[in-house]
């Protein structure tokens, strides 16, 4: 499909990100965010220090720019156990290895919007975790607004878990997230779907805390770290478990 805002048939294509692409990079998440990454963040993606990246490039683009970045994603390993979604996991917490591939962030310039860009560089990211054995699942969060990311990430099969209240604070202002998450490699959630259904609709009958009672109830389990978000009936992190550091804050925003 042509893009009107192209005068040429793209030929779109799939790369690491590399240090070449350092000044490209950064000005697309000018371009694209309504925050503003520290250079450290940069300087990770391009060098590989514990984040992977791909970037899309157009070969058919005229006057040398066939190389230059015109899309990102950029994703993290963290450690099941130490994230926080454990929650949403079922599986053996007894192997202290098992990880999660967390998005950071994902974009395409505006002229290559509706190619299908995004998707491919999301599938780039699931290809990457279900070649790892250890990972259980691909997950992100998207500020409540993003109604085109949002689509995507259903069409891909991604599941929206929750809404988080307040998640972001941009420019003054408090904004929604929702989490979503696509298990691979045998990660699945803590309940079957139809588990899930009825537990649903229950929910819709009893309130939020007859729900959140069922589906988290356990003899053993440690004091919730969630509670009720009063606007949505969600739940929120009342706090984390260890301070964030600037790049870990700013980097949440997909």
């Amino acid at each position: 499909m042509l893009n009107i805002k192209l005068s040429h048939n793209p030929l779109i294509q799939y790369r690491p990100i590399r240090t070449s692409d350092l000044e490209v990079l950064e000005k697309l998440h000018g371009d694209l965010f309504p925050i503003r990454y520290e250079s450290e963040f940069f300087q990770n993606v391009v060098n590989g220090r514990d984040i992977v990246s791909w970037g899309a490039v157009d070969r058919n683009r005229p006057n040398g720019q066939s190389d230059e970045l015109i899309g990102f994603v950029t994703a993290r390993t963290v450690l099941a156990k130490a994230s926080d979604i454990e929650e949403y996991l079922r599986y053996d917490s007894s192997r202290s290895e098992q990880t999660l591939i967390y998005i950071l962030t994902l974009g395409v310039a505006d002229s290559y919007r509706n190619l299908g860009i995004a998707g491919c560089l999301i599938r780039e990211v699931i290809k990457y975790a279900l070649n790892i054995p250890t990972c259980r699942a691909v997950y992100l969060h998207v500020i409540s607004y993003n109604n085109p990311a949002i689509y995507l990430y259903k069409k891909m099969s991604f599941q929206c878990l929750r809404r988080l209240c307040d998640f972001y604070f941009i420019n003054g202002q408090h904004y929604d997230a929702y989490l979503f998450i696509y298990y691979v490699n045998g990660g699945r959630s803590p309940c079957s779907p139809l588990e899930l259904i009825k537990l649903l609709v229950t929910g819709a009958k009893s309130g939020f805390n007859t729900v959140a009672a069922k589906l988290w109830k356990k003899e053993d389990r440690k004091p919730s770290k969630w509670s009720k978000c009063k606007e949505s009936g969600s739940l929120l992190p009342t706090k984390h478990s260890k301070r964030m550091s600037n790049e870990d804050a700013l980097t949440q925003f997909v």
